[in-house]
């Protein structure tokens, strides 16, 4: 069964890329999907595969199943893109100002469509069932896979898999792991509120600016000074906005960032200590800072006996160059709420092209024969899954 789908997956190849570039072209942000959303749709019913829309807001689930009962296993593509404008001189370069697929995310949803094509063609011959879930907003918390499984995308689902094209990681490698894979994901707003001011009377004035940078280099020692150093934590400001005139005191200032655990306790302690600090600094200099802290994924952690299953698979595939065990990513993913759901195991599938650029950046890009091979990868562990 495995050389009948590897040969209509290669015959399909070109497919792929035509539907891998066609979203590339038009790709759509978070939770605003609904062309790309139709567009997987109508690649279902056109085939006449059984298919539902509008799964927990603008996610797609299509089902195939075998002549023969079994197992039912759920294989998971998302398709949001991101708010960056491609740099790419590539023929498929977005043509949306601002949005691109900076992620993999395309070639996660081409890999799929076609995979599903050619389970269909074989369904006959197939065992059990086959669950297809086309998973929008991945990018942005809540995400979309927590309301896609409160609507019901899971139900009789036996066991997940999931791959994510890497950019860094050569082509025809498979890179698993047993245990969190990927970090807890959590973002975190800071506002002060000093007192500004004339420039030339900095001793009239709360200067908003100095109190943020005080909070900078003292939240930075929290990994440092609080976290064991044999767990793992991860503290980033990505935006600190006090825009003002030459001369003029900043009356106020806006502090963003994310925080990056795996363990639950290290998550918990990150963001009690952050708010012992913020309060600390706003006594400290007299003034007011408002917290929020938003919890985003949890970490995405692999279960052990369907990992070892996936390296097994992959490890008998013929195109696979290196089967390897990754390290942790501080990324997050939504995927972790599938695995608190039903057993499963999260991989990455090499796709660096010639000139590589890491994800989210503006001329982020992949090598797309990767796509076969994660089609390869997936759709085997799907078969085999039912011995």
């Amino acid at each position: 069964m495995r050389e009948q789908l590897f040969e209509k997956l290669e015959s399909a190849y070109e497919d792929m890329v035509v539907i891998r570039r066609h979203l590339h072209m038009n790709p759509e942000l978070s939770f605003k999907e609904k062309n790309t959303a139709q567009y997987i749709y109508n690649f279902y019913a056109e085939l006449g595969i059984e298919v539902q829309q509008g799964v927990g807001g603008n996610g797609v689930v299509a089902r195939v199943s075998g002549g023969r009962p079994g197992k039912t296993v759920a294989l998971r593509a998302d398709f949001d893109a991101l708010p960056i404008q491609d740099e790419k001189d590539v023929p498929y370069k977005s043509t949306v100002p601002g949005v691109m697929h900076a992620c993999g995310h395309d070639g996660h949803t081409a890999t799929l469509l076609q995979l599903a094509k050619a389970f269909h063609e074989l369904q006959e011959d197939l065992t059990g069932e086959y669950v297809f879930i086309h998973q929008h907003a991945e990018e942005y918390a809540p995400g979309g896979a927590i309301s896609m499984i409160e609507d019901g995308c899971l139900d009789g689902v036996d066991v997940i898999f999931g791959t994510h094209l890497w950019s860094l990681t050569p082509s025809g490698t498979i890179e698993y792991l047993t245990g969190p894979v990927m970090a807890a994901a959590d973002r975190f707003d800071i506002i002060i509120q000093g007192a500004g001011g004339h420039g030339a009377a900095p001793h009239q004035t709360k200067d908003a600016i100095v109190i943020g940078a005080q909070l900078v280099m003292n939240l930075q020692q929290l990994v440092s000074r609080r976290v064991n150093p044999i767990d793992s934590a991860v503290l980033s400001i990505g935006s600190f906005v006090a825009q003002n005139a030459f001369n003029v005191i900043a009356d106020s200032a806006t502090l963003g960032g994310t925080v990056r655990t795996f363990n639950p306790k290290i998550r918990d302690l990150m963001e009690r200590e952050m708010k012992r600090v913020i309060d600390g600094t706003a006594l400290a200099n007299d003034c007011t800072i408002d917290f929020e802290y938003v919890r985003g994924y949890p970490a995405v952690v692999n279960h052990e006996a369907e990992t070892e299953f996936l390296k097994t698979v992959a490890e008998s595939i013929l195109n696979v160059e290196s089967v390897v065990e990754s390290t942790p990513q501080m990324g997050g993913e939504d995927f972790a709420y599938y695995l608190e759901k039903v057993p499963g195991t999260f991989f990455f599938t090499g796709a660096k092209p010639e000139h590589p650029y890491p994800h989210h950046h503006p001329k982020f890009d992949f090598d797309e024969s990767a796509m076969l091979l994660a089609a390869k990868t997936l759709g085997a562990a799907a078969i085999d899954y039912q011995k």
